[in-house]
């Protein structure tokens, strides 16, 4: 695989040089980038995926929504509708994308919104909402946040910062300056203080960036309908794990903390199930002779299997969801929320008087 990712690099160069053009236009004013006077809190990485962008979306509505009528905007990844749409309790993976539909089902008192155009997007909602979060826009130039946070996956950090297609990232390292606030997510826990400054070195933040480092923590099974699983994972559980997600690796190693039994249906990051793929992992359940056995998928990937098709297979199967959260590893979260907290009041009451 290594071989065909220098095979690719001339067109990585060709890429990286359309990108940093149009940095270029959109920072000399020749492509407009819109600012609003509602705060706006972008959340994005330069890598493909898999960075943690969901998780924090989510801890950024629960840190702020009590104090704020606030609305998610993301593109809609993998849904069959275009255009702007805002999302009702029903929302399904096709009509909005998983993540949407998964913030709206978590959170049904907020508003949660798709739009291509995230500055239409934003258009539409300001008059009636005191702040927006948006949900992976760091590469949506046309609009100028208020805010950024920029998240670097820890296990990936020390890879060579490869543009697309030989490499990950969808822009050069360097469009990390535009970020006000750098994070570095899914560390270890017991981050070391050398592995944090080996981390901060690797970033080279500016002097205005503050880096903060977090962690996964998965919060036990649940059942589709929200209520916790009395399951327990032991050495002589056989996990069927379903995952379409950018980075599974993190979830494999909680789960092999747990159990080795781990057969692990993985397909692309938002691909939209069907009835093959789901059939499959039924037929694998069955076939298993293992006493104890359960099939386990992640928050984002459940809003694919919402299907009458997919759940008619599904709904006599032990099918439990791994919901994580995003954690502060060092202590740090307070002054992050003070840094998100102040920016938002501050920018609201200048909304206010606009």
């Amino acid at each position: 695989m290594k071989y065909v990712r220098w095979l690719l690099l001339p067109f990585s160069l060709l890429y990286g040089l359309v990108v940093i053009i149009r940095n270029w236009l959109y920072d000399g004013g020749l492509f407009k980038s819109h600012s609003f006077t509602i705060p706006v809190i972008c959340v994005g990485n330069l890598d493909i995926g898999g960075s943690g962008k969901s998780p924090m979306t989510e801890y950024l509505v629960r840190l702020l929504k009590s104090e704020n009528k606030l609305a998610t905007l993301s593109r809609g990844y993998g849904r069959k509708t275009k255009g702007y749409f805002t999302a009702s309790a029903t929302a399904s993976a096709a009509e909005f994308g998983d993540e949407p539909a998964q913030f709206k089902h978590k959170f049904p008192d907020i508003t949660v919104a798709v739009c291509e155009n995230r500055a239409l997007g934003i258009q539409h909602l300001k008059a009636d909402h005191d702040l927006v979060i948006l949900d992976d826009g760091y590469q949506h130039r046309a609009v100028k946040p208020g805010f950024s946070l920029l998240l670097f996956d820890y296990t990936r950090l020390n890879e060579p910062h490869f543009l697309l297609p030989a490499g990950n990232l969808r822009e050069p390292f360097s469009g990390r300056w535009r970020a006000d606030v750098l994070v570095v997510s899914k560390c270890p826990e017991n981050l070391s203080e050398e592995e944090r400054q080996r981390a901060i070195h690797e970033l080279q933040p500016l002097p205005f960036q503050d880096v903060f480092f977090t962690e996964i923590y998965y919060q036990g099974l649940h059942h589709p309908d929200g209520s916790r699983s009395a399951i327990q994972l032991t050495d002589d559980t056989t996990v069927f794990l379903l995952t379409g997600i950018a980075n599974p690796m993190p979830l494999l190693q909680h789960l092999r903390t747990f159990t080795t039994a781990i057969h692990h249906h993985n397909y692309p990051d938002h691909r939209p199930y069907s009835l093959k793929n789901i059939t499959k992992l039924a037929d694998d359940f069955r076939a298993s002779t293992a006493q104890k056995k359960v099939i386990i998928t992640t928050e984002k990937d459940a809003q694919r299997l919402v299907g009458p098709e997919l759940q008619q297979i599904l709904q006599s199967l032990p099918v439990l969801i791994l919901p994580i959260v995003t954690r502060f590893s060092d202590g740090s979260g307070a002054h992050f929320d003070e840094l998100v907290i102040s920016y938002v009041r501050a920018h609201r009451a200048n909304h206010v008087i606009h």
